[in-house]
């Protein structure tokens, strides 16, 4: 059996809900920070050191139910304090769980807190817990119904009704969980929003110096091309760096909206009163950041696009001009070839016209020594005798030039 087959298996109950029943308050906490960080505050609320392998847990804490899980970014809590009664409305954070996690709470990204209630017998009314302008919808098909004004409180908290009315404690736990998930990784996807704004102010300057550099490489004039291309790599240099340094949040902010809008669908919602559904009063808010941080780092791919191939089309021309100028440089040098070619041809012209009257000369010489020495041999017997003997040296001559030039 493969070595894997017992852990890929088991990542299908990796995660389980906490089944409790009601009245209850679930107290559901998101921390960042480094794993370290994240370790040491685990270490504080677990009993027993754990494992960094470990991706969850449920243990007992200050004799209530806590559950923990690991996350790439973030770390969760979910605590538990059931009750007897349906008051009071709103608790505070629990003494125990408080000191806790008081030395993380600049760490904190998200704070829910959930009243459940139970919906058979229960007279109360979602007016009655405080809520502005509440949105509310019934979920799992009618079985439950659940209230927010997304407001957060004084101790940044968001708060939740939660009354149950045909649901079992474990359809209970998961409907709970993913009215928490929602909250979580919406907070999670718009951690990119400040950085999205702030990186559109950037890009709307990159845009201008783009717009600037693309009408001065149409102008005509190409002596300035080294500049306008250093001026271009280090535009693309400074956008390929954002976007080295964004695209990890980007993406996460896409992946963590695509899993809050699948647990919204989860929730099946229906209409319960007058109040606007949970469901789109998130939709209409929380869409157009997802919306606006997708369109700046399509700005930001687009421009590094725009900007890359701006390069590519200087770096075209100036190669069209370059091999534009080789080529008048060989016409140059062929016509100074062939010029050369010529004078040679003329110099070795020359040069065989010298030779000719220097062996004549010679020959000459040679004659008169011989006519002085008393040899009767007569001016027309000579020069018979010396014409073909010059002709032999001048053709070896030309056969050794022809030789050295071949080679």
């Amino acid at each position: 059996m493969h070595p894997l087959r017992h852990t890929l298996h088991n990542e299908l109950h990796a995660r389980p809900s906490l089944y409790f029943s009601e009245p209850a308050h679930v107290f559901h906490l998101a921390v960042m920070g480094s794993e370290a960080e994240r370790q040491a505050l685990l270490d504080s609320l677990c009993s027993e050191p754990v494992s960094k392998e470990m991706p969850q847990g449920i243990t007992r804490f200050d004799g209530h139910w806590l559950k923990w899980e690991r996350h790439a970014e973030f770390f969760t809590l979910t605590y538990v304090v059931t009750a007897t009664t349906d008051n009071p409305h709103w608790l505070s954070l629990p003494d125990a769980l408080a000191a806790k996690i008081n030395p993380c709470s600049r760490l904190m990204i998200n704070s829910v807190q959930i009243v459940v209630r139970k919906g058979e017998g229960w007279t109360g009314s979602h007016s009655e817990y405080g809520f502005k302008d509440p949105c509310g919808s019934s979920i799992g098909g009618g079985d439950a119904a659940v209230w927010s004004d997304f407001r957060l409180s004084e101790h940044g908290e968001n708060r939740l009704l939660f009354v149950n009315n045909h649901l079992n404690a474990y359809r209970q736990g998961r409907m709970i969980r993913r009215l928490l998930e929602i909250e979580t990784y919406r907070m999670m996807a718009s951690l990119s929003l400040p950085a999205a704004k702030q990186l559109s102010s950037q890009l709307d300057v990159f845009d201008k110096t783009l717009a600037d550099l693309s009408e001065r490489n149409a102008a005509p004039d190409t002596h300035n091309a080294k500049a306008l291309l250093a001026e271009i790599a280090q535009l693309s240099a400074r956008v390929v760096s954002l976007a080295a340094r964004h695209r990890h949040r980007f993406s996460a902010t896409q992946a963590y909206a695509q899993l809050v809008f699948e647990r919204l669908a989860e929730l099946r919602e229906s209409r319960v009163g007058e109040c606007q559904r949970l469901g789109v009063f998130i939709e209409r808010r929380f869409k157009p950041t997802v919306r606006y941080c997708a369109v700046t780092e399509q700005r930001l791919d687009v421009l590094a696009k725009s900007v890359a191939n701006l390069g590519e089309l200087l770096q075209a021309r100036v190669q069209v001009e370059m091999e534009e100028q080789n080529a008048e440089i060989l016409k140059s040098l062929n016509a100074r070839a062939d010029a050369q070619i010529k004078i040679q041809r003329a110099v070795e012209g020359l040069s065989m016209i010298a030779i000719t009257y220097y062996m004549l000369s010679l020959l000459k010489l040679l004659y008169s020594g011989i006519h002085l020495l008393g040899v009767g041999l007569s001016p027309r017997s000579a020069l018979i005798a010396m014409t073909p003997v010059t002709v032999l040296i001048l053709l070896q001559i030309l056969l050794r030039i022809r030789a050295v030039r071949q080679h």
